[in-house]
């Protein structure tokens, strides 16, 4: 049932996302288009007590309740952003928009891309692990909580990972290959506009 839900929740995701962005820009509702897509988190909401209900009847906890506690932590942390750039190409493509800049491809403004990636993933991974060790809490079994404690790990990993790609854009700072022109412009304007958005 877990499983589902985490499925049900992120297709509601982009159903809400669509429906939101179409009242704005092709209905011309933008306060209906803001009021759906201000229901977003209810989804996750859903999730996390469905959860919780499905513990307290005594379900033995696994990879399906660690799998929720990561979907919800990512999802506050990167929901946000890819409704942004969903709006940027919505508002382009049918409000007649600027073209969203994509993000800074060279030099520091790469690298500051990353380090902001690498924040996501971090703030992703400590919801994650606290709403895991409260479900360890509550279980309150050590060897019932052990698939609970092996999703935490892997929070470490994600986290570890994305400090070691952000560090090595800021180590070894990308830069264009020889009569690259477009994509020092392109970096120039990602670190103008599409930085600003994140």
């Amino acid at each position: 049932m877990i499983v589902t839900l985490i499925v049900i929740c992120e297709v509601g995701f982009w159903l809400l996302l669509a429906a939101g962005l179409a009242l704005r820009y092709l209905a011309r509702m933008p306060r209906a288009g803001v009021a759906v897509l201000l229901c977003e988190p209810l989804l996750e909401v859903v999730l996390l007590v469905v959860t919780a209900v499905d513990l307290r009847n005594g379900a033995a906890p696994d990879w399906k309740h660690g799998l929720a506690a990561v979907y919800i932590g990512f999802t506050v942390t990167h929901g946000h952003y890819m409704i942004k750039w969903a709006d940027g190409h919505v508002l382009h493509r049918f409000a007649g928009g600027p073209r969203p800049a994509g993000p800074p491809r060279y030099g520091m403004a790469r690298a500051v891309h990353e380090w902001k990636m690498c924040a996501r993933a971090v703030g992703a991974a400590a919801i994650a692990a606290a709403l895991l060790q409260l479900a360890v809490w509550y279980v309150g079994d050590p060897g019932q909580s052990a698939s609970l404690r092996e999703w935490q790990g892997k929070m470490g990993f994600v986290v570890g990972i994305s400090v070691i790609i952000a560090l090595s854009y800021t180590i070894w700072p990308k830069t264009p290959k020889h009569g690259d022109h477009s994509g020092e412009g392109q970096s120039q304007a990602g670190a103008g506009t599409g930085t600003k958005a994140l």
